[in-house]
């Protein structure tokens, strides 16, 4: 079965968020599985500059983008460790920018025209390169007009006729919502901006269009693809979710085993295995401590976060407490990410003053990344929603024990270590429900005293690492998706 990914991120080529994770992992795992994957996505800077080999097809296309016919030329790669290939659009006036969606806080502001131009160069690409792709499968709002072109454009060339369709919903709070008037950049008739279709609250929505045109919809996690159908989280959406319900499927992101694991990670001090990670979390812990400037005490507890500093993130509730644990508790922090800058500056503020306690890296570095997984005892995401989140399997994985609030893709993978849990065995981290200061610091707390006592410890941390977060259960439920999708393409095709 071939397989069409339209995104915009795919590690190790570009990366904001899971979106890049999610889309340079699973199509490698489908290809284990026997499907052809190939992946389209735009040639934005960072992408040509990824260190990636990258060379010229020779095809020249032109698309049209409104009332203007837009230039662009197609390159290729794959991904690396594989036989997957990858074909990047390029197209220096609209990818060629220092970001990929947004500069110094505010999106480009003709983000519309630019992944309508996208959008129109995925079509081009299946006939320039004779993909004949049984499955599109688009990836968040950026690709969310591909649904629509394929079920309102009249004459389409025979490879994109009977083309089966899959939006991923990779976090549903950026929708890609445009004036009105930008309608006439898609070239689709203004009978489609409508509030069953096209229109949300007087704008174009590429989220809904591609919920309301889309043959089968996922997103990342069971528990994710309930919450969305109801508000808060679903900003807005819930009744096209709701109606398409039955067509709406949650799968749970995996890990990719080969690039995080602490037996074989070349980023850590030590490497160590369930067998031996008591001894080897210690070395690696040393070796963090040393390289953020902290106390090298093996004793006091090291809890960690990575990530986007954001209120969705839930990094307001530990500023609110940090302060206190600081002062009064032996215990030590360790924060690496970007973000809101008063977020940023309160994290800063706190480590000048309490520098044995607190080291704060504004920024992203991978390997500072794995490091940090290795050496910590504890690993922090409190956050307001989670789709599905990666950090948390990367921290099981590596013996830091994640402390969650109870929302999306944390609620799927984490167990808290209440009573009944620790009896059965199934306990591998520690959760709460109540996106509030106090139900943080009371599960801190209940971390920290079974912290101390090493026989529960041991067992919450074994659990967590004897688990299987690797993408190949995950694929598996894809393909059988994929299969599902195809046998509707065979009934009679929806009209709209």
């Amino acid at each position: 079965m071939n397989i069409l990914f339209a995104t915009t991120e795919a590690v190790p080529f570009c990366k904001t968020g899971g979106l890049g994770d999610v889309c340079g992992a699973l199509p490698m795992a489908l290809e284990r599985l026997g499907m052809r994957p190939t992946l389209i996505l735009p040639g934005f800077r960072h992408t040509l500059e990824s260190g990636q080999p990258i060379e010229p097809t020779g095809i020249r296309f032109e698309v049209p983008v409104g009332k203007r016919t837009v230039a662009g030329e197609l390159l290729r790669s794959t991904l690396p460790g594989s036989a997957v290939p990858v074909y990047l659009v390029e197209q220096d006036y609209y990818f060629n920018r220092q970001e990929l969606y947004r500069e110094n806080d505010r999106d480009y502001h003709d983000n519309c025209e630019r992944f309508v131009f996208f959008n129109r160069a995925v079509m081009e690409a299946v006939t320039r390169l004779d993909l004949a792709p049984d499955v599109l499968h688009c990836h968040d709002w950026p690709t969310g007009l591909l649904p629509a072109y394929l079920k309102t454009t009249p004459g389409l060339p025979e490879a994109l006729q009977n083309v089966g369709t899959l939006f991923t919903i990779h976090n549903l709070a950026y929708q890609g919502s445009f004036w009105h008037w930008d309608m006439e950049l898609t070239g689709m008739g203004w009978e489609h901006f409508n509030w069953r279709q096209m229109e949300f609250y007087g704008q174009l929505n590429f989220m809904k269009t591609a919920l309301v045109f889309a043959d089968m919809l996922s997103t990342v996690s069971p528990r994710y693809a309930e919450e969305i159908q109801s508000q808060p989280m679903s900003c807005g959406l819930e009744g096209v979710l709701s109606d398409r319900s039955a067509d709406l499927f949650g799968i749970l992101n995996g890990i990719d085993s080969e690039q995080w694991s602490p037996a074989a990670d070349a980023h850590l001090a030590a490497n160590y295995s369930i067998d031996n990670y008591a001894e080897g979390k210690r070395q690696c812990k040393q070796a963090l401590q040393a390289e953020m400037n902290l106390p090298q005490r093996a004793g006091s507890p090291l809890f960690a976060s990575i990530g986007r500093l954001a209120e969705q993130k839930g990094i307001d509730l530990v500023c609110d407490l940090l302060p206190r644990y600081a002062r009064d508790v032996d215990a030590q922090w360790v924060f690496l990410g970007t973000g809101e800058s008063h977020y940023e500056n309160r994290l800063r503020q706190l480590a000048a003053e309490f520098p044995e306690r607190i080291a704060v890296k504004i920024g992203f570095s991978n390997p500072l990344a794995h490091r940090i997984e290795a050496g910590a005892d504890m690993f922090l995401m409190p956050s307001r929603y989670e789709p599905c989140g990666l950090n948390q399997m990367y921290s099981l994985a590596y013996g830091a024990v994640p402390i969650v609030r109870e929302t999306g893709g944390l609620a799927d993978t984490i167990t808290d270590a209440n009573p009944g849990a620790i009896s059965d065995g199934t306990a591998n981290g520690f959760s709460f429900a109540d996106a509030s200061s106090y139900a943080l610091s009371s599960t801190i707390d209940r971390a920290l005293r079974a912290y101390v006592a090493p026989g529960l410890w041991e067992q919450i941390v074994r659990t967590g690492m004897a688990q299987d977060w690797t993408w190949d259960a995950s694929a598996h439920k894809y393909v059988e998706l994929y299969q599902r999708l195809m046998s509707r393409k065979r009934e009679p095709a929806m009209q709209f």
